[in-house]
């Protein structure tokens, strides 16, 4: 279904409303209010990302794959951009991996390979982003948490639970408990332990003990008043055989207060006189809905009404707020606490706009004013705007002429999503606001069908996809995953899903609680609880004060129709050389591109093609002079490493909460650990690393990013690659210093202490370094024992190791012209995208029906098209796992609707 973006606000009010009529000049302010919110839309179009994987989590040495999907005004396909941006990153806020996608037709394929290296078991989120994107609030990136457990070289499981309360005396306490066992779930009783507490950097607290019979130690952490923990870390070194000690560590993050409630009147304010509903919203410390009941009591003692908690601490109720009274709210909460809160005090005028939701066909609307407001407000214009992302949908206006105004406005006109209606005075000021939420049940139906009802392992399963609403089938986008569900057990309503995304999250800034609760089999509950959610969460992609105000959004970044390499070319000067032409290389392949300066200096080679880590030369030399010329190249726009606001959502306990699937990826990936178990005779070359310094021996043994050498392939300058190279790390141009990322964002400019070969230097000295002699570079985003951090007043570490000097050799003169800069010629090494790959799904024959087969993403198919009978069939081989096998189909039609279909079939 295609919708009306604009219809003029005459024929709305006359047919829609059918409010009185009006003269041409009383619609001057409405078409005021539209012709500076229409030029949203046209000038800062929205546009979304989704990405659907194949499963809710992973395991180290596990490929993520995923599908992008590209949208803007009504979902429909992005003809902004054509890159697509993926970052992943840990649950310290660090950049762990950042790939990036061409998108065609509005979408993009994906994979992720989760390296050892790079990745230990632990809290990830991703973010996916366009640069136009860049140009608005971060929240409204798409973000989703993903936990990666450990199952080829795990030698510890562990459970970890803590609580926390305060002593009489004000003093913070935390009892921590943890169990400990082998790889075969056997428990190390009566083991010691080594434990210490970090908080700040700080080591506040350590200690030892030893574990009872269960494997089960507890800690009791009694920091001092001045040394409160919020956010912190306990490590643990757990010795279960001679000489040898197994490491585990466990985040701290404490809540501590009193349950959170606030109230939200409909429309924006209680006033008095006027029947509202008021919305409410109860949260623990810890940012999670609590339940709740209570009940609603006057100045005077008597009791006005009752409610409770619908869904995740939130509910609604009526009051008719009388001037003259407060009101208290005497709260009981699930975990056995209480309270008493004053609701907000009633405004003596105003104008409120309410609605009612619970139609499938309309929505119905209530203009009440107080009697107040209507004496001073009588015979005047009132008008509505409702929109959804920047997109105006509906327009009315009507004359104040009853205190209270009915409207029914036809669903049909606004597409699934949130609808923000917006009620302007008759001087065009915003006076209330309420949103509602669409959802076009028929605008796309999705099914999946097998050919059998249950099948056998490693047969053959043949599915056919339909996709239509209630009058055609329909052309698509889609993508199809199909999981043993023993394996990869998922909580549908925890789910981050196509639905819950492009409809719902995307347009709402901060944490929400379960999103696809609201689509999993939504019924009139759900849709009551959606419409509650509307009420109390805060929804300001726009503002209409700044937008009647001309304060539109800064735009720095355009849209990107495809990888660029921009820079400017200057002569010894440093003046800009125009109409120079410049040639851009990749060695080893057939690949070159030209570009001619402009009058200002400037290339652009445009719409380049190369994979990620290539080596890319860019040469002035064939022009006139060009070897006494200068390349500089412009730096790649990234955004700020933000914090992740799902980070509630976390898992704490990935070793029992992922056991089903570890305990698959463990027999999966066994050939590994064969062969790493592998005894190669010979002296192993031991690279350097910061061990090997005096200065940095009291760091933690492992990285939190290593960089090899490798990675700087056709790096000229390291401290210039290092600035975009170098995770979880933040660089000023203004101090020329590193700094860490979390830590720089909230304002802390404690610098980074960077070392070469072990000895302190600032980063300009790292231009010096020659690149042949790099062993790898260490980062450390935080310092345990504060060794380094204390001497030198710094927050972080970035060791830069140096080879082992070996036997010098004459180098010839070719040699030695290589290490020099050369002019007119400059080598890169930008972000290319990401090398695509297919996802492997075996074919069975009567030969090879007994080999393992432990898959737990048994088919993905990114590449699914409806034609026009809107139908797609595919075929793919069970693994030899039995029970529920569940497919889940995501995407888009031809009219930008989203959809979501689960299935499951039997293996037996």
């Amino acid at each position: 279904m295609k919708y009306l973006k604009f219809v003029s606000a005459l024929a709305l009010a006359l047919i829609c409303l059918q409010f009185p009529a009006f003269s041409q000049k009383d619609t001057t302010t409405l078409k005021n209010i539209i012709k500076k919110t229409t030029k949203l839309p046209e000038l800062y179009p929205v546009e979304k990302v989704y990405l659907h994987f194949d499963k809710p989590y992973y395991s180290v040495v596990d490929t993520i794959w995923f599908k992008a999907y590209l949208t803007s005004d009504q979902n429909m396909p992005s003809n902004l951009s054509k890159i697509v941006y993926v970052d992943v990153m840990n649950s310290q806020d660090s950049l762990i991996a950042s790939v990036k996608f061409p998108v065609a037709n509005s979408v993009a394929y994906g994979n992720i390979p989760l390296n050892p290296l790079n990745f230990k078991q632990g809290n990830y989120y991703v973010r996916a982003y366009t640069v136009w994107m860049m140009n608005f609030d971060p929240d409204y990136f798409f973000t989703k948490n993903i936990a990666i457990g450990e199952a080829v070289d795990k030698q510890l499981l562990t459970h970890f639970s803590y609580t926390t309360s305060t002593s009489n005396k004000d003093q913070q306490l935390i009892n921590a408990r943890v169990q400990y066992k082998n790889p075969d779930k056997i428990a190390y009783a009566n083991k010691t332990v080594n434990w210490k507490v970090i908080s700040d950097y700080d080591v506040i607290l350590k200690g030892k003990a030893t574990t009872d019979q269960n494997g089960v130690l507890n800690i009791n952490i009694s920091p001092k008043k001045n040394q409160i923990i919020t956010n912190g870390t306990l490590v643990t070194d757990i010795s279960v055989a001679d000489k040898e000690n197994l490491h585990a560590s466990f985040e701290l993050k404490p809540k501590t207060g009193e349950n959170d409630l606030q109230f939200f009147p409909e429309g924006g304010e209680l006033i008095a006189g006027i029947p509202a509903q008021v919305g409410f919203k109860a949260l623990k410390p810890d940012g999670l809905g609590i339940e709740l009941s209570g009940s609603i009591t006057d100045s005077e003692g008597n009791q006005i009404t009752t409610f409770n908690s619908s869904h995740a601490g939130m509910g609604a109720f009526y009051i008719n707020a009388d001037l003259n009274k407060t009101y208290i709210a005497k709260i009981n909460f699930k975990d056995g606490s209480s309270k008493s809160l004053n609701l907000p005090k009633a405004s003596p005028s105003g104008v409120s706009l309410q609605v009612n939701n619970s139609s499938p066909e309309v929505v119905n609307l209530k203009i009440v004013a107080n009697e107040n407001y209507f004496q001073q407000n009588k015979d005047k214009n009132l008008f509505i705007i409702g929109q959804n992302a920047g997109v105006i949908y509906y327009a009315a206006q009507t004359i104040l002429q009853n205190q209270v105004t009915i409207a029914k406005i036809p669903k049909n006109k606004f597409p699934s999503g949130i609808v923000q209606l917006t009620l302007f005075a008759s001087n065009g000021e915003p006076v209330s606001e309420r949103l509602a939420f669409i959802l076009h049940k028929d605008a796309l139906n999705l099914s999946l069908q097998t050919d059998l009802p249950a099948y056998k392992a490693r047969q053959k399963v043949k599915m056919t996809l339909t996709a239509k609403n209630a009058t055609e089938k329909l052309v698509g986008n889609f993508s199809v995953s199909v999981t043993d569900e023993q394996k990869v057990p998922a909580n549908e309503d925890n789910e981050t899903t196509i639905l819950s995304s492009l409809l719902l999250s995307s347009d709402l800034k901060g944490y929400l609680e379960k999103p696809n609760y609201y689509f999993n089999k939504t019924d009139d509950k759900k849709l009551a609880d959606l419409d509650v959610l509307m009420l109390t969460q805060g929804y300001r992609r726009f503002s209409f004060k700044d937008i009647l105000a001309d304060k539109y959004p800064l735009i720095t970044y355009l849209p990107e129709q495809g990888m660029n390499i921009t820079g400017t070319l200057r002569d010894r000067t440093g003046m800009p050389v125009k109409k120079a032409p410049l040639r851009l290389t990749i060695p080893g392949r057939t690949y070159a591109a030209e570009a001619l300066t402009s009058p200002s200096g400037i290339f652009n080679f445009q719409n380049l093609n190369f994979p990620d880590s290539s080596q890319v030369v860019i040469s002035a030399k064939y022009g006139s002079n060009g070897s006494n010329l200068m390349i500089m190249v412009d730096q790649e726009a990234l955004p700020a490493v933000s914090k992740n606001k799902n980070v509630v959502d976390q898992i704490i306990n990935i070793d029992s909460t992922m056991n089903n699937y570890l305990n698959n990826s463990k027999k999966q990936y066994s050939y590994l650990r064969q062969l790493k178990e592998v005894v190669i005779q010979g002296a192993a070359i031991k690279k350097v690393s910061h061990a090997d310094y005096s200065s940095l021996t009291g760091l933690q043994t492992y990285p939190d990013h290593l960089l090899e050498a490798a990675r700087f392939n056709g790096c000229n300058d390291l401290l210039t690659c290092l600035k975009t190279m170098a995770m979880g790390m933040t660089y000023d141009n203004s101090t020329n210093s590193f700094y860490v990322t979390r830590s720089y964002n909230t304002g802390n400019r404690t610098p980074v202490q960077i070392f070469l070969g072990g000895m302190p230097v600032d980063a300009l000295g790292l231009s010096t370094v020659n690149m042949t002699e790099l062993e790898s570079i260490e980062i450390f985003l935080k310092d345990d024992l504060g060794t380094v951090n204390r001497i030198y007043n710094s927050n972080g570490v970035i060791s830069v190791n140096i080879k082992k000097p070996q036997k010098v050799k004459k180098m010839s003169l070719d040699e030695i012209k290589k290490l020099l800069p050369q002019s007119g010629v400059m080598t890169i090494s930008p972000k290319g995208y990401s090398r695509e790959r297919e996802f492997y799904s075996p074919k069975y024959t009567a030969t090879n029906l007994n080999m393992k087969d432990l898959r737990s993403t048994i088919y993905w198919n990114p590449r699914i098209v409806t034609d026009a009978t809107g139908t797609f069939s595919f075929e793919f081989f069970n693994a030899e796992g039995k029970g529920t096998y569940k497919a889940v189909v995501e995407g888009l039609d031809k009219n930008g609707n989203p959809g979501r279909f689960v299935y499951r079939y039997t293996v037996k």
